[in-house]
């Protein structure tokens, strides 16, 4: 299973409805960057996705987006071979 990263808040619908995706998917190692804790940590976000919102995923290295585009890879039938890669 590739390795997640989710840069969030706790507060977030969208970062609920990724992760609930993501444990549906049988993700269970899932790296969570909490930028309402850490708010140094939003300004890497930024300068690694150049978007300001949360959810911003990373599967396997690659940014793929927020809470939409990971349910539309899903929709799709994308994310499952992309979560089934190894890093």
């Amino acid at each position: 299973m590739a390795r997640v990263l989710i840069y969030c808040t706790a507060a977030c619908p969208y970062c609920q409805a990724a992760d609930r995706l993501l444990q549906r998917k049988g993700v269970s190692d899932i790296e969570r960057v909490r930028v309402d804790l850490e708010p140094a940590r939003r300004a890497e976000m930024r300068q690694k996705s150049g978007r300001y919102s949360v959810p911003q995923i990373w599967i396997g290295g690659r940014h793929v987006g927020g809470s939409d585009e990971l349910h539309e890879l899903d929709d799709s039938g994308l994310l499952d071979p992309l979560l089934a890669k190894a890093l």
